[in-house]
């Protein structure tokens, strides 16, 4: 699921904008909040095991210094009452940015970029997996695919918005 619609030059692209690039990592942990309250209300979400943010590759986690997913999953797991891993799945290839790919190109590129550190720790769990935006699930269908195919007994998705 999807709590907005991220729209070129609407407020809520400019809410994650200023998540992801200025900084203001409080409007991630706000805006998981809200989408944490929705969550815990809907009944596909309420056995959820472990929460886990879209990791970004170290490279670019040390040019931007942080990883906005991790606030919105932050928030997220302060109102579902579900703790949160950011050590877990790990992007192991830096990927150029998506943003001006095809679907397909999108998928292909992503294929085997994600990998799992301690299997142990999603072994026959619910996690719920978070991010800022969904544009095609390319990242987000790689990442659940890794998770289930190192143990995870089912993989939810959960982002900020949706981009038409």
């Amino acid at each position: 699921m999807a709590m907005l619609y991220f729209r070129k030059g609407a407020k809520v692209q400019n809410l994650i904008h200023n998540l992801k690039y200025n900084g203001k990592t409080e409007v991630g942990i706000l805006l998981g909040n809200l989408l944490g309250e929705r969550l815990k209300n809907a009944p596909i979400y309420q056995d959820i095991d472990l929460i886990i943010p879209v990791p970004l590759h170290q490279k670019k986690l040390k040019l931007r210094g942080y990883n906005q997913s991790t606030f919105i999953a932050e928030g997220v797991s302060a109102k579902m009452e579900v703790s949160f891993s950011e050590n877990i799945l790990v992007r192991a290839i830096s990927t150029e940015s998506q943003t001006r790919k095809s679907r397909y190109n999108r998928y292909e590129n992503m294929k085997a970029v994600f990998k799992i550190n301690k299997p142990e720790n999603i072994k026959e769990k619910h996690i719920l997996l978070v991010d800022d935006v969904i544009t095609t699930g390319a990242t987000l269908e790689a990442c659940a695919n890794t998770l289930l195919e190192n143990g995870a007994a089912k993989v939810s998705i959960a982002a900020l918005a949706f981009a038409e």
